[in-house]
């Protein structure tokens, strides 16, 4: 599939010498949802000030729908809709028309229904006449990702849009999320609620310290780095474990009545498992119950930013 979003070398050093963004190079298919997934400080928000054209880079090129970002800025302003972490709203302006001055911003004609539609999506039509200043917090971040749409961007920036807020406007932003993939709008979406990005993301791409650690499919991340885990519950507490079992490296939980066993499914010597239910009876441990489960996305990406600080 065509990248919509393309990004190579991209560098932003701001006055005094630090670097936001190290060369970070990327390429956004048409019609995906990637998660793109940081620490605070990490350049997330500085690459998509970049794309959208509110902070100029210092070195590299970009390109959406393959208009230069620099050269060519209002082309590729025109396919960008932005959902911004600050909620910065004019107070006596009535939600109906600050959403329909959005759509005159990009030269689009006046178009009712659509601002209803979204209106309704956002469960924003019954506050159409009231002034932002009288909303709440959730309300008003509501206007924002109208404000975004108003314009039917190609290209749809979430940073951090779920931030503080209710879940009730979650499960609505990831409905209208979900309506814009199938539209085939690319969706690049900034979240501390790593979950979400897991519910919702088809690749991943982690940023660390203005760099890009890595761009995969989720799947194949969380297949990849994921690991399983084997909690077996004992029947009855022991101390320690027995010297018997010390080479499958079992963690003891606190209460003495639980071991878990870290395992791979692609070893070549198969998970272990077998051999370890056989030693675990050797030794005279009556299980009560086994489960098993597996790495999350949020496990996974704190371990890489662990091991890129390292």
């Amino acid at each position: 599939m065509a990248s919509i979003v393309e990004v190579e070398g991209l560098q932003k050093t701001y006055d005094g010498g630090f670097e936001a963004l190290r060369g970070v190079s990327l390429g956004i298919e048409e019609g995906e949802i990637l998660a793109l997934l940081g620490p605070n400080g990490a350049g997330k928000t500085t690459l998509i000030s970049a794309l959208c054209g509110i902070t100029t880079p210092t070195g590299g090129t970009a390109r959406v729908g393959g208009h230069d970002i620099v050269s060519e800025y209002r082309k590729a302003r025109a396919m960008i809709g932005l959902v911004p972490q600050e909620v910065a709203l004019e107070p006596f302006e009535k939600v109906i028309n600050t959403v329909r001055f959005s759509r005159g911003l990009f030269g689009k004609s006046r178009d009712e229904a659509l601002i209803e539609k979204l209106l309704r999506q956002l469960s924003l039509w019954d506050k159409r006449n009231s002034r932002t200043r009288e909303l709440s917090g959730g309300m008003k971040r509501r206007v924002l990702i109208a404000k975004a749409l108003v314009h039917e961007p190609k290209v749809l920036f979430l940073d951090e849009p779920t931030a503080g807020v209710d879940v009730e406007l979650r499960r609505d932003m990831w409905r209208v999320v979900e309506g814009l993939k199938a539209e085939g709008v690319t969706i690049i979406l900034t979240t501390h609620y790593i979950e979400e990005a897991e519910a919702i993301a088809d690749r991943v791409a982690v940023i660390n310290r203005g760099e890009i650690l890595l761009v995969e499919d989720k799947i194949d991340l969380m297949r990849r780095m994921g690991r399983k885990t084997l909690r077996i519950d004992l029947s009855t507490p022991i101390d320690a474990v027995p010297e018997g079992l010390a080479h499958y490296d079992l963690e003891l939980s606190p209460e003495g009545d639980a071991l878990s066993y870290h395992y791979d499914t692609r070893g070549q010597d198969g998970t272990g498992i077998t051999r370890l239910l056989q030693a675990l009876a050797a030794e005279g441990l009556t299980l009560r119950d086994v489960h098993t489960s597996q790495s999350s996305l949020e496990e996974i990406f704190v371990g890489l930013v662990k091991e890129d600080a390292a």
